[in-house]
C-alpha cells in the first residue's frame, strides 16, 4: 500500500510545500543545511525521503531536502508572526489522516513504521501545514482583491440559455411510498392541470396530494436537469413527476420572465475565484521569504 492519499490529504492542508520543526535527534545526527538558524540534519533528510517512497513521491533526496528547506523558512515566518500550533492540533489533524485513509490512528502509526518512518516526521509536518495556514489567514489573505467585474465577466461566461429565466413556482406533491402508484396519479393530475390558480382545487381531487408555494426562483437556483425542463416551457406548463424523499413532485410555472441573474454563480465563483488568487499570493509571499532566507549547506 503506497501513501499517495496521504500526500494528497497532507498537501490539501496548505497553499503550498509543507514544514517539518526540529524533532529530537540522536546526537549523531549531522546538519547538512541551516535555514534562517534551523539545523536540517540528514536524518530528518532521511526520514523524508523514506515518508516521500510511502507516497510515491519519486523526487529523491534533493526533493525531500528541498521540501525541508521550503518549510523551515514558513516556520521561521510562523514564529515571527507570532504563530504557535498546539499539540492537540496535530493530533486531531493526524486522527484526520487516518480517517481519510479509513484506518485507526494506532494503524496509521504501525503503517508508517513498517516503512521506517518515525510518526514524528508526519506530527512535524502537519505541525509546519497548520503553521503556514495560519500565517497565510494572517498575511496574505487580507491582501488577496476579488474584483467584482472580474466576477461578473466570468459569470456571463459560463451561464447557458436555459439558466436565464426567472421563475414564480407551485410545488405539487404526491406525498407517500410507492412511486408507481402515486406516479400515475401525479401523471392524471398533470394531464388535467390548466394553471396555477386551478392548483389546491385540483389536488382536492386526489389522496394526499398538497400544493406548496415555493416562490420566486432564478435558474441558476435549480438542479440543471429541472431548468433545462422549465426553460422549455410556458406559464401555465406542470413539469414530468420525479421521485423525491417525500413521494412524487412536480413543478408548475405560475409566472416566467427573461432575466439573466448572476448572484448564484458569483457566489460559487467567488470562493473559486478567491482560493485561486489566495494560492498565486501565497506562493508569491513565499518566493519572497525564501529569497531572503539565509541558507547555509554544510
Amino acid at each position: 500500500m503506497t501513501f499517495a492519499f496521504l500526500r494528497r490529504t497532507t498537501g490539501a492542508m496548505i497553499l503550498g510545500l509543507v514544514l517539518v520543526t526540529a524533532s529530537v535527534l540522536p546526537s549523531f545526527a549531522a546538519t547538512v543545511v541551516t535555514v534562517n538558524g534551523i539545523a536540517i540534519s540528514d536524518t530528518q533528510v532521511d526520514q523524508r525521503l523514506r515518508l516521500f517512497r510511502m507516497e510515491g513521491n519519486n523526487t529523491g533526496r534533493k526533493g525531500a531536502t528541498d521540501q525541508l528547506i521550503t518549510e523551515a523558512i514558513q516556520m521561521s515566518e510562523a514564529k515571527r508572526l507570532g504563530v504557535a500550533v498546539s499539540n492537540a492540533q496535530v493530533d486531531e489533524a493526524l486522527l484526520q489522516i487516518a480517517r481519510n485513509l479509513k484506518v485507526s490512528q494506532d494503524k496509521l502509526i504501525q503503517m508508517l513504521s513498517q516503512g521506517g518512518v518515525s510518526s514524528d516526521t508526519l506530527r512535524d509536518r502537519l505541525r509546519a501545514a497548520i503553521a503556514w495556514n495560519a500565517v497565510t489567514q494572517r498575511a496574505v489573505v487580507p491582501n488577496v482583491q476579488i474584483s467584482d467585474l472580474e466576477l461578473d465577466q466570468k459569470a456571463a461566461a459560463r451561464v447557458s440559455d436555459y439558466q436565464k429565466f426567472d421563475y414564480i413556482l407551485k410545488e405539487i406533491v404526491f406525498v407517500g411510498q410507492g412511486a408507481s402508484g402515486r406516479t400515475a396519479q401525479a401523471n392524471r393530475y398533470r394531464s388535467s392541470f390548466t394553471g396555477c390558480d386551478s392548483a389546491v382545487q385540483l389536488s382536492l381531487g386526489f389522496t394526499d396530494a398538497a400544493v406548496v408555494d415555493i416562490g420566486r426562483r432564478h435558474a441558476t437556483q435549480l438542479p440543471e436537469a429541472m431548468a433545462k425542463e422549465l426553460a422549455g416551457m410556458n406559464v401555465g406548463g406542470i413539469t414530468k413527476p420525479r421521485v423525491v424523499e417525500s413521494g412524487v413532485s412536480m413543478l408548475a410555472i405560475c409566472e416566467k420572465t427573461q432575466a439573466e441573474d448572476l448572484t448564484f454563480m458569483k457566489d460559487d465563483l467567488r470562493a473559486e475565484v478567491g482560493g485561486s488568487n489566495l494560492e498565486k499570493e501565497a506562493q508569491a509571499y513565499l518566493t519572497r521569504l525564501r529569497n531572503s532566507a539565509k541558507i547555509i549547506y554544510n
